[in-house]
C-alpha cells in the first residue's frame, strides 16, 4: 500500500511538473492574439474608424470640380422673310468650367471633426477592452484545461487505488477471509471511478479543444505551475483599485467620449441659427460654332472670386426642436456616464474580494494538504498494526488527491482573478501576462 500510494504522488509530481513541449501561457496569448476572430474584428473596426476620421478632414480642405458639356443643335425652320427658302442650319456649343469652392465658417462642420476624432478614441477603447478580454478568455481557457487534467489525474489515482483494494477483497475472499459483500462493494467502487475517469476524459478532451480552437492550433498542452508555488500578494487596497477604474476604464472613457460627442452635436443644432462663409472661385470657358443666317459666334469665357454668405433666417422651428432633441440626447449620456462610473466600482469591489478571497482559500487548502499527508500517513500506521482497515487507507488517499486537485484549482482561480481584477479596474495589458506565465514550468 505504501508502494502504492508512493507511485500515484509520482504521477502527480510528473503531471504538475510538465513537458518540455507544452506551450507558456505567454506563447498561447501571442497566437490567440493573431488568430481570434472577436479580437481581430475589433481591430478592424479601429482601422476603418480611422478612414472615417480622415474622411471628415475633408469639410475644412478646398474642393474643386471641373465640368464640361458638348451639344449639337439641328434647325430646320420655315419660310420666313428673313429665310424665304426655309435653309437648314446648325451650331455647336461647348463649355467647360472650374469651380471651387473653401469654407471660411462653418460651426457644424467644426463639430463634425471634433464628432470623427472622439468617435476614434471610442474605437480604441472598444479595442482595449476586447484585448482585455482576449488576455482573461485565454487565461481562463488555459487555466480550465489544466484544472481538468489535475481532475483526470485524481480520477485515475483514484481508480487504481480501488483496483488494488478490488484484488485484495479477491484475494481475501478466496482464502476465506472475507466475504462476497466485500468484494462487490469492491467492484462496485471501482466501477464508478472507471465511470468518473471516462467523464474527467472527455472534460479534458473538451477543454483541450476549446483550447485549441482560442489559438488555431492542435494538440496545445498547457503548462501547470512550477512547485513551490509562490503566488503574487495584493499591495493595493479596494480604494485605490476603484478609483483607477472610476478614473481611466475604458468602459468610462468611452462613456465619457459618448458625451463628448452628445454635447458636440447639440453644438452643429445650435449652428443652424449660424450663417456660413465660404470663399468661391469659377473659371469657365463657352465656345459656339455653325452656320445660320447670322453667321458664327466665337469664344466667350469667364472667371469670378468672390465670398459667398448664407444666413439662415426661418426653418420653420426645426432647429429649435433640433436642440431640445440633442439636449436631451446629452443627458442621456451624462446619465450613461455615470452607470459606466458606478459599473465599474461595483465590479472591481467584486473582484477585489474574490481575489482576497481566492487567496485565503489557497492558505487554507495548504494546511489541509498537510493536515492530509499527517492523516494518510496514520491511516496506514493504523492499517500495518491491524487498527485500520484498507477501506480506511482508501478513503485517506483519496481524500489527500481530492485536496491536492482544490488547491491546485484554487492556485489557478487566484491568478484567474488577479487578471480579471485588472480587468474589472480597466488597467489590464499583455504585460500582465508575463506575471502568471513566471509561475509556470519553465
Amino acid at each position: 500500500m505504501r508502494r502504492l500510494t508512493q507511485l500515484m504522488l509520482s504521477t502527480l509530481a510528473l503531471v504538475a511538473a510538465g513537458g518540455s513541449w507544452a506551450q507558456s501561457l505567454q506563447e498561447i496569448y501571442e497566437a490567440a492574439r493573431a488568430y481570434d476572430a472577436t479580437y481581430l474584428a475589433a481591430r478592424a473596426q479601429v482601422d476603418s474608424v480611422q478612414y472615417r476620421t480622415a474622411q471628415s478632414y475633408a469639410l475644412r480642405r478646398p474642393s474643386v470640380s471641373a465640368n464640361g458639356t458638348a451639344r449639337r443643335i439641328e434647325t430646320n425652320p420655315p419660310s420666313t422673310l428673313n429665310n424665304p427658302g426655309g435653309d437648314r442650319f446648325s451650331n455647336n456649343t461647348g463649355s467647360l468650367s472650374i469651380d471651387g469652392r473653401q469654407s471660411l465658417f462653418n460651426r457644424a462642420n467644426t463639430a463634425t471633426i471634433d464628432q470623427a476624432e472622439r468617435s476614434l478614441a471610442a474605437a480604441e477603447a472598444d479595442l482595449q477592452l476586447a484585448e482585455q478580454e482576449l488576455i482573461v478568455r485565454v487565461a481562463q481557457t488555459y487555466f480550465d484545461a489544466l484544472v481538468a487534467q489535475d481532475t483526470l489525474t485524481v480520477a485515475e489515482a483514484s481508480k487504481t487505488a480501488i483496483a488494488e483494494q478490488l484484488a485484495s477483497a479477491k484475494r481475501n475472499f478466496e482464502v476465506g477471509t472475507a466475504t462476497i459483500t466485500d468484494t462487490r462493494e469492491a467492484q462496485a467502487r471501482f466501477d464508478l471511478a472507471t465511470a468518473t475517469v471516462i467523464a474527467a476524459e472527455n472534460d479534458l478532451r473538451g477543454k483541450r479543444i476549446a483550447l485549441d480552437q482560442l489559438v488555431g492550433r492542435s494538440n496545445v498542452t498547457p503548462k501547470p505551475l512550477a512547485v513551490p508555488v509562490t503566488l503574487p500578494t495584493m499591495t493595493v487596497s479596494v480604494d485605490d483599485w476603484v478609483g483607477l477604474a472610476e478614473s481611466g476604464h475604458p468602459l468610462v472613457r468611452k462613456a465619457d467620449l459618448g458625451l463628448a460627442i452628445a454635447q458636440l452635436e447639440t453644438e452643429k443644432a445650435r449652428a443652424g441659427h449660424l450663417p456660413t462663409l465660404d470663399a468661391v472661385a469659377s473659371v469657365a470657358s463657352n465656345r459656339l460654332t455653325g452656320s445660320s443666317n447670322f453667321g458664327n459666334i466665337g469664344t466667350a469665357s469667364t472667371a469670378s472670386l468672390g465670398l459667398q454668405l448664407a444666413v439662415p433666417v426661418f426653418s420653420g422651428f426645426a432647429v429649435e426642436n433640433r436642440v431640445k432633441e440633442t439636449l436631451s440626447l446629452e443627458e442621456r449620456s451624462r446619465n450613461d456616464l455615470e452607470a459606466a462610473r458606478r459599473g465599474v466600482a461595483q465590479a472591481t469591489r467584486v473582484a477585489y474580494f474574490d481575489y482576497l478571497s481566492g487567496q485565503a482559500q489557497v492558505t487554507a487548502l495548504e494546511a489541509a494538504e498537510s493536515s492530509s499527508k499527517l492523516a494518510l500517513e496514520a491511516t496506514q500506521l493504523g492499517y500495518r498494526v491491524g487498527v485500520r482497515v484498507n477501506l480506511d487507507v482508501l478513503d485517506s488517499q483519496r481524500q489527500l488527491f481530492v485536496t491536492q486537485r482544490d488547491l491546485s484549482k484554487a492556485r489557478y482561480d487566484v491568478l484567474l482573478s488577479g487578471l480579471r481584477l485588472r480587468r474589472a479596474s480597466g488597467t489590464l495589458l499583455p504585460s500582465h501576462i508575463s506575471i502568471a506565465n513566471s509561475l509556470l514550468v519553465k
